[in-house]
């Protein structure tokens, strides 16, 4: 009708040629109009969002392939709140998480199981079939006896949760989305639906009926979407040759240019005679079909070395200008198998064919199984396209085929797939835990007594920990206190003592042997600028040390020298060590500072991780180290001419390392005290209580203690604890 109206306008606009334009224009309107519904069949596609859509076609997988599914139930998100708070007197802070449940279903064929799962394109299950994220997953593959999901069923109404056998779904309990933005991530499934996947299985499955006589041809995976059985078969076809026909109303389906063991020879042609019985013919007739447009071909696939993304490959084409057909193959495969795909595709559809009509007598029965044949009137081999039977004989229509376009082998030389940067596929370790507090070091509030959680594993894959915290050994009452992000802290034990040194020089005569908890972490040098900016704490047993020098010993081993004994007041703890065994952890911003207040009085922190068959536990080392008064340093004593003793000492403050004005530091207590004994520890001694850092002790408190020398220790009296003693042997 368009054709017909714009013709007429036209012409009265624009004379003949008004009317060729508009004729033209009516005929793409009424094309697009009444022409009929395009059939297509599966297509390759990239890896798709995943869907919700009700009524969606669920595809057929075969082999190992990578999908997107449909989610077909789901629950509301569940909201998760933690309180927590910087420090001391800071606001306390919110933070809120959220888990989901829902299924996907990923196929409507029964499968073997699921592998690895992809969320936003990164790895949520692994190889080993390790969760990457909390939650659990379950699989359902879909076979006849398949019970409906214990979950789905106790979220829905008694008798309305359907089993979905036939179908091949996943269900995810309490999936954690902080790492997706706190909603339901695109997912991917690797679905291993057969140990083997080939054409003759595809076309089984599609056309239960059919005569398959197709061997030998076999993908990693293969995918249908959409369309008939014959829409699948034609699809393949595109990229390996089928041929097929209806015997005894039985569809018959082999490859088209596969030669077998013994290519068959027709037999003579044989003319065929009119009414009179005179030849008319010699039997065949023989002519070479134009150029083809198409000069070269190529396959899209999903590429197997590049976990199943799409991938192109061309054939080796015609070198002047021509056409390039595009051939999508929705199949799991190697790059090398697809190359050899394109290349058999492109001799097949790139050069000029010649054809014979040819006909004959007497043909075998065979050849319905091999359609390649030899004819005695031309060289070469042709495939039998088509035939038919007449009364005085057949008349087939062969075609040639072209030097190497009967296979499909991977040629040697190999085939460039592609870069592509796999996701890392790492497994959730155990987490190693260590608990300490440490002398306070001027920041943060002064009063504060954070509680100090070194995290961390053996492995890359560890994905951080939620953190307890109660009494020692406590069996119940643990309270939530947070939780540690997946950087791992650089933490393990060590293999020797670091031997006596003392903490007013460098120690160049000992070293420090220690492993560390995985072999990938790193120690480094420091001079001695930045030691005394802070590089390289590290706590040992109780003693925190700094290090000038690492070197390693192969494996996750250390030996560390060049060192800073008894920081921050923990001079006390240079000669505490063990022979091997002690905790070591290096303090960096990797260490977790918490000072939430049901941590203050913990005396055991337990980690929980996705790694973690059971909980961790680690006692809380230093405890009260933070709020603990500085021992006294410079200590003297002198015995005076009436035989009495006089003491002194120099304080030091909690937090004041740097004397940047050369003047004596306050002591960040209430008030100055000090608690000064006199005599062994044990016994009964003399005790003394001054407000000042001297002290002078009578000759008649001396005389019960004999004669020198004398045992004195000075002690600083704080707010919450008393400091560890400075010993002063007078006399």
């Amino acid at each position: 009708m368009a054709t017909l109206v714009l013709t007429a306008v036209g012409t009265v606009l624009g004379g003949p040629i008004g009317g060729a334009i508009g004729a033209l224009a009516g005929r793409q309107i009424d094309k697009a109009i009444f022409a009929g519904g395009a059939r297509s069949g599966p297509r390759l596609q990239d890896l798709k969002i995943q869907t919700s859509s009700y009524g969606d076609a669920l595809p057929l997988h075969f082999g190992t392939i990578r999908t997107a599914g449909s989610v077909i139930w789901s629950t509301e998100l569940v909201e998760h709140e933690e309180t927590g708070s910087s420090g001391k007197g800071q606001p306390k802070v919110k933070t809120y998480e959220y888990t989901a449940s829902f299924a996907v279903a990923v196929s409507s064929r029964p499968i073997k199981g699921i592998g690895r799962i992809w969320a936003d394109g990164n790895l949520l299950r692994g190889a080993a079939g390790d969760l990457k994220a909390g939650g659990t997953v379950r699989v359902h593959t879909g076979h006849g006896d398949q019970a409906p999901d214990p979950l789905m069923a106790q979220a829905e109404a008694a008798g309305r949760c359907p089993a979905h056998r036939g179908i091949a779904f996943v269900v995810f309990e309490d999936l954690q989305l902080s790492s997706f933005g706190n909603r339901i991530p695109s997912l991917t499934f690797e679905v291993i639906a057969d140990d083997h996947c080939d054409l003759a299985t595809i076309l089984a499955e599609i056309a239960p009926e059919a005569r398959c006589a197709v061997t030998g041809d076999s993908f990693d995976g293969f995918t249908i979407d959409q369309g008939s059985a014959a829409d699948t078969i034609s699809a393949i076809s595109a990229a390996i040759p089928l041929a097929t026909w209806v015997s005894d109303e039985v569809l018959s389906v082999v490859r088209a240019d596969r030669a077998t063991a013994t290519i068959p020879l027709l037999a003579e042609p044989a003319a065929n005679e009119d009414d009179r019985g005179r030849s008319r013919s010699s039997g065949w007739a023989k002519r070479r079909e134009p150029m083809p447009a198409i000069a070269n071909c190529a396959v899209r696939y999903y590429d197997t070395t590049r976990d199943y993304q799409p991938g192109f490959q061309r054939g080796k084409g015609r070198s002047e200008q021509g056409e390039m057909r595009t051939i999508d193959l929705p199949a799991a495969l190697p790059a090398e198998r697809a190359r050899a795909i394109a290349d058999a595709a492109t001799l097949r559809l790139s050069h000029a064919v010649e054809r014979i009509s040819y006909r004959t007598t007497e043909i075998d029965p065979a050849l319905l199984a091999a359609p390649i044949v030899r004819v005695p009137v031309a060289k070469g081999l042709w495939r039998v396209e088509d035939w038919e039977w007449q009364k005085d004989g057949v008349s087939l229509n062969l075609a040639s085929i072209a030097p190497g376009a009967i296979t499909d082998v991977p040629a040697a030389g190999g085939t460039d797939p592609g870069r592509y940067n796999a996701p890392a596929d790492l497994s959730a370790t155990a987490t190693v835990l260590a608990a300490f507090e440490l002398p306070w070091d001027g920041t943060g509030a002064e009063g504060e007594a954070p509680l100090q959680v070194a995290a961390s594993s053996a492995g890359a894959g560890w994905k951080g920990a939620a953190l307890f915290a109660g009494p020692d050994d406590a069996a119940t009452g643990l309270a939530a206190i947070g939780a540690v992000p997946a950087r791992r802290a650089t933490l393990g034990e060590t293999l020797s003592g670091p031997g006596a040194g003392s903490p007013l020089i460098v120690d160049l005569r000992n070293t420090l042997d220690v492993a560390l908890a995985s072999p990938d972490f790193s120690l480094r040098d420091a001079d001695m600028a930045q030691l005394a900016a802070g590089a390289n704490l590290a706590l040992v047993g109780d003693e925190l040390l700094q290090f000038g020098k690492a070197v390693p010993l192969g494996g996750a081993r250390w030996r560390l020298s060049t060192l800073l004994r008894g920081r921050g007041g923990t001079e006390w703890a240079v000669g505490s060590h063990n022979a091997a065994g002690e905790p070591f952890v290096l303090v960096d911003s990797r260490v977790v500072r918490i000072a939430e207040g049901s941590a203050t009085d913990a005396g055991e922190v337990v980690a929980i991780g996705i790694g973690d068959p059971v909980p961790v536990r680690a006692p809380v080392r230093g405890r009260g180290s933070a709020l603990r008064p500085l021992s006294p340093v410079h200590g003297r004593a002198a015995m005076l001419p009436d035989g009495s003793l006089a003491v002194s000492w120099v304080r030091r403050a909690r937090g004041a390392w740097r004397w940047s004005d050369e003047v004596e530091v306050p002591l960040n207590e209430e008030s100055e005290a000090w608690e000064v004994t006199l005599g062994d520890p044990a016994a009964l001694a003399a005790r003394f209580v001054t407000a000042t850092s001297s002290l002078t002790i009578a000759a008649a408190r001396l005389a019960p203690f004999g004669t020198a020398p004398y045992r004195i220790a000075v002690r600083q009296v704080g707010k919450n604890s008393m400091s560890k003693p400075l010993i002063i042997v007078a006399g």
